[in-house]
């Protein structure tokens, strides 16, 4: 009894400890299983080398030797160079591998070229694109990378009131006389819900209420039912879920079945699950700026905003997507690769596949976030 009380904050902290120890000491099966594409050293006697150069250094981790070879070095520290690339407070990027890259020439001269370089990164909760556009100049018989740094904003000193609803857990203790009494948990309800056929596989999307009045960490699992009602296969939400819930908050879910086919199924039980968790309102991050971009690359992209002021180390976005009958076609999900300082707006972008996009009429995002102070 006394560790299933438990289970809800034991998840949430080994999810955070599973994600630092997967990144940041991966192992070489691992590394080699992500696909990582980084290739030999060579001259930097062309543009394209130079490139390629650069992102392999950086694709070892070799700050030094990367910092060492840019053009514009003098214009910024090697601490800045890598606050840039693998992020501060803590962020996604933080525990995030380079594990491929590609080059673009846009623009080449006598002793100037433009190289659109996309650097792929991978973690262990998916991966992110970082994107930038590079100068490569000529110095005699070498080329050299301008690196164009990106750097954190400077937060200025300030007071931020905070005025938020926070729920603390008190469980009946082994020298409590309580009899059986105990906070039960939750009650949660599913309330939308179908399945649908997906490319290799069967995919279940809906949409999970917390009705009761004390917060849940909540999940949902599926099984697929065969016509002789045995079980052709059963998953969970995982990722494509908001676990904590606060009173009366609705999350959207997502549950992948692959090589199935909608066919072969004649009915789905649902399994929503809850335990009572302690949580709290803050941080309160704000969802600006909100923009669908069409096909062929469809996504939906816009800013979060920490409203509150403890620094937000990694937040995860969750999108639904609705036609114009109200009913869910779609959940995507994505996470902010940079940390939320307080009132500093970071970009996200979740995608969404173009034959769905073409199909949205309305949409909701919500936020979950991971903060480390709350651990401490």
């Amino acid at each position: 009894m006394r560790k299933g009380r438990f289970l809800a904050a034991f998840i949430v902290i080994a999810t955070a400890v599973l994600i630092v120890l997967g990144t940041l000491w991966p192992s070489e099966a691992a590394i080699a299983l992500s696909g990582a594409r980084l290739s030999r050293l060579r001259a930097p006697s062309t543009p394209q080398a130079a490139v390629e150069n650069l992102l392999n250094h950086i694709g070892r981790r070799d700050w030094g030797r990367a910092y060492s070879s840019l053009a514009n070095r003098s214009e910024f520290s090697e601490q800045d160079f890598v606050n840039d690339l693998t992020g501060t407070h803590g962020s996604l990027r933080s525990y995030a591998n380079l594990s491929k890259f590609d080059t673009r020439p846009q623009h080449a001269t006598e002793d100037e070229a433009q190289v659109k370089a996309i650097l792929h990164w991978s973690s262990v909760v998916g991966g992110f694109d970082d994107v930038r556009d590079l100068q490569v100049r000529r110095e005699g018989d070498r080329w050299q990378v301008a690196w164009p740094i990106a750097r954190d904003a400077k937060v200025p000193p300030q007071v931020i009131p905070v005025n938020y609803l926070r729920w603390d857990v008190i469980y009946r203790g082994a020298g409590d006389d309580w009899g059986a009494q105990d906070v039960e948990n939750p009650h949660v309800r599913i309330v939308d819900m179908h399945p649908m056929d997906r490319g290799d596989g069967v995919i279940i999307l809906g949409e999970l209420l917390n009705e009761d009045v004390v917060p849940a960490y909540v999940e949902v699992k599926a099984t697929l039912l065969a016509k002789d009602g045995s079980t052709i296969a059963t998953e969970d939400s995982f990722d494509e879920i908001s676990h904590v819930l606060l009173p009366k908050q609705v999350s959207p879910f997502r549950i992948n079945f692959r090589r199935v086919k909608l066919s072969q199924v004649d009915s789905v039980r649902m399994q929503p699950s809850s335990n009572l968790i302690a949580a709290s309102a803050d941080p309160v991050v704000e969802i600006e700026d909100q923009r669908l971009a069409p096909a062929p690359e469809a996504s939906l992209t816009g800013n979060l905003v920490n409203q509150s002021g403890q620094v937000v180390n990694i937040a995860h976005v969750l999108g639904t997507f609705y036609d114009n009958s109200g009913q869910v076609i779609w959940v995507s999900d994505g996470y902010a690769n940079r940390a939320l300082l307080p009132q500093t707006p970071v970009p996200f972008a979740i995608s969404i596949p173009p034959d769905i996009a073409g199909k949205v009429s309305n949409y909701r995002v919500v936020t979950s976030t991971y903060s480390s102070d709350r651990f401490q």
